[in-house]
């Protein structure tokens, strides 16, 4: 009787898994390497090859060590065991599972005091050594030069090997590989002399005492005999060597990777292990799951064409993914003038996602730097949608940004004259904006935020004429309050790094043109690009069922149009879309074209357009309705609590003041003013415009 229920069980642990999940999840003991694509039910697969493996009796609960790279991921996979009856396997991060194990172990090993593990104090640390050596010690550059520690760690280089391996390996360093090698060697005697542990020292400590300590490596070993790694391809030295230590020379391993997704050597991972694994197993169960269960064809079909496109792709990484789902709306292309535009069409297909009935938690813009977020808080504030930033501060919230209003809003105080643009770049080069931007890291991501401020002021001092410092700040300030939203439900903004290992209904991949995606610094290095690559092919499989990707040809409205779309993008964009050759129809077009209602000249720039004239030509506001409209906006901002520019912009009401529209028609045709301003404040303002007419 009771073998009948074990088999019953047994036979109910693998209802529901597909041919090929079935396969991995029932593969005999011993070494088993899933090969897993983008939305192919890893997880559950694996979950249920320890649950097998435990209900079969190959190995007790308690045996098992599952371990993955982020505390969610290990979370997931502990909330699917335990359904299944195991939930005594353990399951936890590489450096959470280091830990446990050196804190047991450390008595035997050590026999003092345990040494404390930084918490919040690592780029002090970091500080003191660059502050011996004469180095720069802001606080960008020393996250710049920790990284390359923590890099240095986990590739297990020491301070003596790391000039001859970083000239090996011609890596962007910030510094000179010499200073970088004394630097590591202080740091190192900073954190020991007080007796301090980081988190790549649990991994180097616990594998240490495994490999020197027969007797821990031994009642290790007896605890613990069956191993499972997820996201393998994510693997660093450091990481492959504590899981050699740990299996001892046995081959109870199961891997789960796609390599694929490999977008974090610049932390010394490497799909390496993955690649290699048959030729370590040669006896090794490999199984490919490639049935995406996740995204709908046309999203499948998509990311297949992406990664298709990559050079040197070796064997192991040739997952082609095959879409389960029902037919859905193909992925969207669309080319922009510039990014403000860029981030006010995303919105507006967001405000149509929302309307139709996806929850906002469901939605997410991923971009490829931090400082790109800035834009898309603003189109989303002014749209009055809700949203997170993930994986980053929000733009007003980052170090940097309080740094420089902090410095523009002195100046301010001060009253000075003069042009808007120069001032602020001025104040902003007080706290390290410079002609040009330095090399891709921190020091690069502080640059461009500093940048985008600048450009705040070129858009104000374009929309209103004689914009002073304080009127600048004043602006900054609004634009503040308005980006902190409720943390609660809300649109998603994510870098693509950040995103890895989630998804959301509708994705909106965005800034997708050359020097951003791929990013500048990579060009010209063939390894650097194709990592680009599957950084997009990532973003691209986040989505479910709806994707929009886009790009500018411009930062800022009235700017050159002198982009051009990602190199990736090419292939992708189908025959005959409009996107595919926008570029070229606005510079040879000769149909119907915007003109200015003054001299005629055709309209380009963004602000030109939502002005209805040439930036050259005279401007015909009347200043008594500009008057009346911000009067007006200053009481329903208050009414609906909300900064003022959220109501409508500067810029929409100087093109109102100048256009007097008389009807809805009207006055929809003045960019900035869609669906949902019309129904909220259309007829107040044309009653607006109608009273100062009748005066």
């Amino acid at each position: 009787m009771g073998s009948v229920l074990a088999s019953n069980r047994r036979a109910d642990l693998l209802e529901g898994l597909d041919p090929e999940q079935r396969a991995a999840a029932c593969a005999p003991r011993g070494p088993v390497c899933v090969l897993a694509g983008a939305g192919t039910g890893k997880t559950r697969t694996i979950t249920h090859r320890i649950a097998y493996l435990v209900n079969t009796g190959h190995v007790a609960a308690g045996q098992v060590l599952a371990v993955t790279f982020t505390a969610r991921a290990a979370g997931e996979l502990r909330s699917r065991l335990r359904p299944l009856g195991v939930d005594a396997a353990q399951a936890r991060t590489f450096h959470a599972a280091a830990l446990r194990q050196l804190r047991y172990f450390w008595p035997r090993v050590v026999g003092d005091r345990q040494w404390d593990l930084i918490e919040g104090n690592k780029l002090r640390l970091v500080g003191q050594a660059a502050h011996r050596l004469g180095l720069p010690t802001e606080f960008e550059v020393l996250r710049d030069l920790a990284s390359e520690i923590e890099w240095a760690k986990a590739s297990l280089i020491s301070p003596d090997d790391y000039p001859a391996t970083v000239a090996r390996l011609s890596r962007d360093i910030p510094e000179s590989a010499e200073r970088l090698a004394e630097l590591y060697r202080g740091y190192e005697r900073i954190k020991n002399e007080a007796q301090l542990l980081d988190f790549d020292d649990l991994l180097l400590h616990t594998t240490a005492a495994l490999e020197e300590h027969r007797g821990v490596a031994e009642e290790f070993r007896d605890r613990y005999r069956c191993f499972v790694v997820d996201e393998y391809q994510d693997v660093t030295p450091s990481q492959q060597r504590l899981l050699d230590a740990w299996l001892g020379g046995r081959d109870d391993l199961t891997v789960v990777g796609d390599a694929n997704q490999t977008i974090y050597s610049f932390g010394g991972a490497s799909p390496r292990p993955l690649l290699d694994f048959t030729r370590r197993f040669p006896h090794a169960t490999v199984v490919r799951l490639e049935r995406d269960y996740r995204s709908t064809p046309q999203v499948v079909e998509l990311a297949n064409k992406v990664i298709g496109a990559a050079r040197g792709r070796p064997a192991g990484s040739r997952l082609s993914l095959i879409g389960q789902r029902a037919d859905g709306p193909p992925p969207r292309f669309a080319e922009y003038d510039d990014e403000v535009a860029e981030a006010n069409a995303a919105a507006g297909r967001i405000r149509e996602l929302l309307d139709t009935g996806v929850a906002a938690s469901e939605i997410a813009v991923l971009y490829r730097i931090n400082a790109q977020s800035e834009v898309y808080e603003q189109a989303l504030s002014e749209a009055e949608i809700p949203y997170l930033v993930k994986g980053g501060e929000r733009f007003f919230a980052r170090r940097e940004v309080r740094q420089a209003v902090a410095a523009l809003r002195t100046a301010a105080a001060g009253d000075p004259g003069g042009d808007l643009v120069i001032l602020v770049r001025k104040v902003l080069a007080t706290v390290g904006l410079t002609e040009q931007p330095p090399p891709g890291g921190a020091a690069k991501e502080r640059w461009d935020a500093l940048l985008a401020l600048v450009e705040l002021a070129e858009e104000l001092a374009t929309a209103v004429e004689g914009a002073t410092l304080a009127k600048y700040v004043s602006e900054l300030d609004q634009r503040a309050a308005a980006q902190h939203p409720p943390t609660v439900e809300g649109v998603t903004l994510a870098s693509l790094h950040a995103a890895k290992g989630l998804e959301w209904d509708a994705v909106f991949l965005v800034g997708l043109a050359e020097g951003t995606m791929p990013i500048l610094h990579a060009d010209g290095d063939d390894e650097a690009i194709e990592e680009e690559r599957r950084l997009f092919y990532v973003g691209v499989t986040r989505a479910r069922e709806y994707l929009s990707l886009s790009w500018a040809l411009s930062r800022n409205p009235g700017g050159r149009r002198n982009r051009r779309r990602s190199r990736f993008l090419y292939g992708l964009v189908p025959e005959g879309h409009p996107a595919a050759r926008v570029a070229r129809a606005k510079a040879t077009s000769t149909g119907p074209k915007v003109r200015c209602r003054v001299c005629g000249c055709a309209l380009i720039a963004t602000m030109d357009i939502k002005l209805g004239r040439c930036g050259k030509c005279p401007a015909d506001v009347d200043e008594d309705l500009l008057t009346r409209l911000k009067e007006w906006r200053v009481e329903r901002a208050r009414e609906l609590k909300v900064p003022a520019f959220v109501v409508f912009t500067d810029a929409t009401l100087v093109a109102i003041a100048e256009q007097r529209p008389t009807d809805d028609s009207a006055l929809v045709s003045i960019s900035g003013i869609g669906a949902t301003k019309l129904d909220r404040f259309g007829a107040e303002i044309l009653a607006v415009v109608k009273a100062s007419d009748a005066e």
